[in-house]
Parts: C-alpha cells; structure tokens; sequence
C-alpha cells in the first residue's frame, strides 16, 4: 500500500497536470494531451495507471514496457522490469519491481537505471540483480522485499554479463550462471580495458567477417558459473569458472542467443553450440552439450561432453534440465543450412545413462509427436519442463497464436496424452514459470495485439480456468484499444489451401464508414503476424490513424505447417505473391468497409522484397504508396549478406550453382515496371541487408522520376529500436502512407 508520502506526491502530481492540462488546451493543436497523461502515469506507482485517450507512436514507444515476470519459491510474490522513456525528458527510466500474485499491486525495488536481470535467491525475500559499473565491470547486488532501498555487492565481474540462471544446491548455496565475452585466453572481456590500437584496420582469413549489426572479433561469447554462499547473513560469490575455455565452443550462438542456449542444475549445465569444425557462414548445425559438474566452487572447469545425433543435423536451441536435474531436452532441425527446418523435441530421461555412451545417440528420444501427414504439424520455439518433471511444455506458433502447449512424458506413444494439448488461447506466449514449488501451476508472460504484458496463471489439468494476475493496460483499455478491433479473414491461396490473414479496424470503426487499406506484409520470409505486442511493426498505431490494416500469413510463414514454410523455397515471388493478389482480391470483393482504391502497402526485410516486387508487377499498381524498410532489391547482392546459408537454401543452391534460380526472382530485373511512389528506408548497421540495397532502389526510383524518399539512421541495423530514432521513422512513415489516401498529415517531421 503506498504511504501517506506518496499519496501526497502524487496528488500534487495530479494537481500540477491539471493545471498544465488547463494551460495547454488554451494554447492550441500543437499540444498532446496523451503525452502528458502517459508521462504523468510513467511518474506512480502502478504500471497500470496511465491512459491514453488516442494510441499513437507516443503512446506506444513510452508506455512501461514490462518484462516477463519471475515467482518467488512461496508464489507470493513476482519480480519484473520495466523501462519507461519520455520524449519530453528525453530519458529512459528503468525498474525493478514486484508485483503481489495475489492482488496485482506492485512495489518498486530500485529505480536505478544500471540495473537489470532480477532474480529470487532463496526465498519470498532475497533478490540478486545486476549492475553495470562506469568501468564496464559488473556488480551482483542483493537487495530485500522487506528492507527496499538496504542493498549489498555479493560480488563484482571485471566485465559486461547477462542471461543470469540459479539453481538452489541447498541452504545458503546456490549455483550461479551466466554468460559473457571471452578474451582469447579464456577471462572476461571489458571493452573498456581494451588497448588502444593505432590502426583501423582489419583483417580476416575467413567469413564471416560481419554479423547482424557487427564486425566478427577474436572476443567469443562463454558460460561462467560460481558458487553464491551465504555467511554471516550475506551473500558472497566465492569463484567464478570459464564452462567453454580452450574448447573452441562459443554459446550463447549469435547473434540473438540468450538464456535460450544453456541451462544449470544442481549437477551441472547443458548448451547449445554451432560445429566448431563448420563455418557458421555456411552452416547451421549444432551439436548438444554436457558439463558435468561436482563443485561449483572449483574449477577448471570438466570438458563439455557432446551429444551427436546422426539424424538431426541442424540448428538446436531451448536445452533445459529437468526440476529434478536427472533428464534434459531440447530442440533440433534436421537439415544444415536450413534455419526454418522443423524443431524436433529431442528428450534424455537420463543424462546419467545418456553420460555411459556419451558421443552416440543412445539414451536420447526423437519424441514422435507430429510429421507433414499428421494434422499437429508444428515447430516448436521453446521447450520447458512442468515443475514436476512429468511433462514437456513446447512454445509453438499455431495460426496467428504463439501457443503453450503440454506433452505427458509419462504416456505412451499411443496414448491421447502423449499428443500435444493445448494449454492457452490467444496471444503470444513470450515466458513460462513455475508458479511456486510443490505446484505444478505456471505463471505465464504474454502479449496480445492490444496489450504489451499480461501475467497470466494456468493449471495444466485445468487450462481453461487460467486467472489473469496483470494486465499492463488493462486489456488494451489504457491504449484506447479493444479486442473488438481484432478479427480473423481467410482467403484461397495461389492453389487448393486457404491463407490467413490478421485484421485490425480502428477503435471507431462503423460498418457504414470506409476505410483506407494497409496491407502489411511480414518478414522472415518463414516467419508470421500473430497476436503479439510489437513495438516496431504495430498494427493498432496504423489502424488507430483511420486504416484497416490487414496482415496476411502467405505461403512460407510458419503456424500452419511445415510443408506451408517449405513450399516458399525457390518460390519468393511465385506463390507468395500470387497468394497476395488473392487476398487483394478477397478484400476488395468481400470488405465493403475497405476503400480498395485508398490502398497502402508496407514491409520489411521479405516484406521490403515483396514491396520491390510489386513495384515490378500488376499488384504493385492497384496501391497509391508503397513503404521498403530494409528489403531486397537484388537476389545476387545477398552474396553480401552475413549468413549465406539462408540464400543458398532458399535459391537451391549458391549462384555459380543454382543462377537461374536467383535471377528468377530478383526485384531488380523488373525495374522498368516500377511507376509507384515509395518511401525506402535503410539503415547503416544493416549488415544482413546492406545498405547498399535500400540506395540502388532509391535511385532507381529518382532517375525514373517516380515520387520517393530515403530514410536511414546511421545508429539502427535492420530494426530501429532506440526510442527518438523510432518516432522519426513512424512520423515519417504515416506521413507518407497518409498523404496519398487522404487522412489528416501526422504531424511535422
């Protein structure tokens, strides 16, 4: 409950914003009033108090953005982060919080903006957190629910660390891990401490030479583990040991592995790592590992021992250890080179039996769950075990639906229960925790299209009555939004199948209005629009400015079956494209509230592909503008690319083998068609896309004298993330979309 001190603070807050309120509807359109109600809520308490009469780009990037949460042991209580950034401070803020499972009230741990990564120790009391230090060090710090503000160094890493995990060996030890840049020799890498050189350049034998938004260095990413040991009331970490050193193995993979790629247990850990006899370039196979470990507190550390299945030769991701540290799982694809294979869930009942023939597949389990002629068809994203050990909880996209699901380890292969079940609806599952010990409840973190964080609880016996802890906005109310907005539509694809597609109305739709069309094609191109919270690509800021936005899952996305993602293969402007044309034609024939005539199209990355070519086709004249962010221009240029396995397979091979194919569908060769205005975007740090994509297309658009514009921010790789730089690019994207279908110009750039 606040304290008599806060509630002053808070109703002098609320008389001051009155008052500016007051002072600002005199003055003009130039004021925002959800701005200022968003930047008043950001200042309480309760993530839940801020409100916004209209959801803009405003809005949406300053809102508190909540991280998943974590329960404490005793289910009391969870612990969060939430970052909050304001455009009239310019400031980002960021705090550690718990929030009572019970009542849904939060209590603020620490505001201080160098800290991340909460976790419980050993009860509903205790949490360890992160700190970065001005040199580049890293404190571990431990601070009390009961004494907020008395906090304590249980130790300091000369280095930057993440993706802390801790496993309770007993009262007062805890097992520690977590990962880290190495120096050659194996010790922690500072970047501050590293020696000024006096050239530039550099040098390379082999690719790759950049990665995502980065040049490739000598510095690996690493495990470490310790030992956290209580005496005298407080925590001390007593060692810290290099699980990788002098194994050539480097996990977390880059360049999004997190806490994803290893996992710790009372006796030890388990990772994830690509082939180390392979270039990562070319190949995407992984092999699955092993570190047995005795004492936490010794080191060197044992050799990682490895697990090779013959028949899964692809990438692996999500190794856990079971609650009871005596089984493991994790998954793998089958093809090397192919990153949109099928996740297959690979379960060790025993590592102990599994350690007897270590190097052979024995001990290990290929769960038969699903194939291409089985209607559970599926990929799974995650894999947890349920707090008792006795099923696995796979994450797996499912039409639109980033969905639990529960496999019974203890049934047959026969048995109903040994087949996926479902466990939650729709949304986007992002986390899955117990939900206290003894329970075998989960406390869920999710998204939707509407809210940005929901803490969810779910029995798996009894999924259907799932009780909502928190909801950030209050089920989309705080944003002005409603699940009212949100609707399904399929339509036929290029051949006997239906697509699915995401449809999105404006909070004031009327049936007898029309609306303006934004048909908004995703990326990947094996990825999919779901009903999760994004605040890059939002639907709703879209809809919110007088759109139907229409989201469509075509050929290649994933939720609706392996042979679905596949069929995109050799196939990018084929039947992806012709399911588009379809389901143009679906909404101009079956959307009477869609102004097919007033018709935007945007994308991104595969999206930004399919905008360049429609611009070489019929489809790309039926819309007055068009937005490329970061997308394809030439196929051939993609030998520029990072990972060239993603081209290879996609195009059947690399071009000196599969030329024809590459060619086909190169947006370039089409150039003489384009005649649509377009707003390009790139960006600078886009090494997957090079920058010189997004140029060639711009000046293919200025010398055929087609009404265009660039824009790139020399900061951003082939996302825009930090928050000023993303108002500029939603200013200008609506902007532009905005003046060619007749709705009120955003506002100045």
């Amino acid at each position: 409950m606040a304290s008599s001190k806060v509630v002053s603070i808070s109703l002098i807050l609320a008389a001051c914003v009155i008052a500016f309120l007051y002072i600002g509807l005199q003055s003009g359109p130039r004021f925002d009033v959800g701005s200022v109600i968003a930047e008043f809520a950001n200042s309480g308490t309760s993530d839940r108090s801020f409100h916004a009469d209209k959801f803009t780009p405003e809005i949406l990037l300053s809102a508190p953005r909540r991280s998943p949460a974590v329960p404490d042991p005793n289910g009391k209580f969870a612990v969060y982060t939430v970052s909050t950034y304001s455009f009239q401070l310019n400031k980002k803020t960021t705090e550690i919080k718990v929030i009572s499972i019970k009542s849904g009230q939060s209590t603020l741990i620490t505001n201080d903006v160098a800290t991340s990564e909460p976790n419980w120790l050993q009860d509903d009391t205790e949490l360890l957190w992160l700190k970065e230090g001005d040199d580049g060090a890293t404190k571990l710090v431990v601070g009390s629910v009961d004494k907020i503000g008395e906090a304590y160094v249980a130790g300091i890493l000369p280095g930057a660390i993440s993706n802390v995990k801790l496993k309770l060996l007993g009262p007062d030890r805890i097992a520690i891990a977590w990962t880290g840049q190495s120096w050659p020799n194996g010790t922690l890498y500072n970047q501050q401490q590293e020696p000024k050189r006096r050239s530039t350049a550099r040098l390379y034998d082999q690719t790759m030479v950049r990665h995502w938004d980065k040049y490739v260095t000598p510095q690996k990413n690493a495990i470490w583990y310790g030992l956290l040991q209580k005496s005298r009331g407080k925590w001390g970490l007593t060692s810290v040991t290099n699980a990788l050193q002098d194994t050539g193995l480097e996990t977390p993979i880059p360049p999004f592995g997190g806490k994803d790629h290893f996992d710790i247990s009372s006796t030890g850990l388990v990772f994830v790592a690509k082939d180390p006899k392979l270039n990562p370039a070319f190949n995407t196979k992984c092999n699955f590992y092993h570190v047995q470990i005795s004492d936490f507190s010794a080191g060197p550390a044992p050799k990682p021992e490895k697990l090779e299945l013959k028949t899964l030769q692809g990438a692996a991701s999500s190794p856990v250890l079971s609650p009871d540290s005596k089984s493991a799982a994790f998954l793998q694809m089958q093809q090397n080179g192919y990153e949109s294979d099928r996740n297959r869930l690979v379960y060790i009942p025993s590592i102990a039996a599994l350690r007897e023939k270590i190097g052979s597949s024995t001990g290990a389990q290929i769960l038969d769950i699903g194939d291409q002629d089985t209607e559970w068809d599926r990929s799974p994203s995650s894999v947890s075990f349920s707090p008792d050990g006795t099923m696995l909880l796979p994450v797996v996209v499912d039409k639109g639906d980033d969905v639990l699901f529960k496999i019974d380890l203890t049934a047959s292969v026969a048995e109903p229960a040994h087949q996926p079940q479902r466990l939650t609806g729709s949304g986007s599952v992002l986390d899955v925790q117990p939900l206290k010990t003894g329970s075998n409840e989960l406390f869920i973190s999710s998204t939707s299209l509407i809210d940005n964080s929901v803490y969810t609880i779910v029995d798996p016996a009894q999924p259907a009555g799932a009780r909502t802890v928190s909801s950030n906005s209050r089920n989309g109310a705080s944003f002005a939004l409603s699940s009212d907005q949100v609707s399904d539509m399929w339509f036929k694809g290029a051949s006997a199948y239906q697509v699915h597609a995401l449809v999105v109305k404006p909070s004031n739709f009327s049936e007898n209005q029309r609306y303006p069309l934004a048909y908004m094609i995703h990326g990947g191109p094996q990825s999919a629009w779901t009903r999760s919270w994004s605040t890059r690509w939002n639907p709703a800021v879209f809809a919110e400015q007088g759109y139907v936005v229409i989201c469509p899952n075509p050929t290649g996305s994933t939720g609706y079956g392996q042979a679905f993602v596949d069929a995109i293969t050799g196939s990018w402007g084929g039947a992806p494209y012709e399911d588009l044309v379809n389901g143009f034609e679906h909404i101009r024939e079956h959307l009477p509230y869609v102004d097919t005539d007033r018709a935007v199209a945007l994308g991104a990355s595969y999206g930004g592909y399919m905008m360049n070519w429609f611009q070489g086709h019929a489809l790309g004249r039926v819309f007055k503008a068009l937005v490329c962010h970061d997308g394809v221009f030439s196929m051939p240029g993609q030998m520029s690319s990072d990972e060239q396995y993603f081209p290879n397979h996609d195009t059947g091979g690399p071009y000196w083998e599969s030329m024809d194919t590459w060619q086909k569908w190169s947006p370039h060769r089409f150039t003489g068609n384009w005649s649509t205005p377009m707003l390009v975007i790139h960006n600078e740090l886009d090494y997957r896309l090079p920058i010189s994509e997004g140029l060639a297309m711009f000046n293919v658009l200025q010398e055929r004298g087609i009404e265009s514009r660039f824009l790139t921010f020399s900061d951003e790789n082939h996302w825009v993330l930090k928050d000023e730089n993303s108002l500029v690019w939603h200013t200008v994207v609506l902007n532009w979309i905005n003046k060619f279908v007749g709705l009120p110009h955003y506002k100045d750039e």
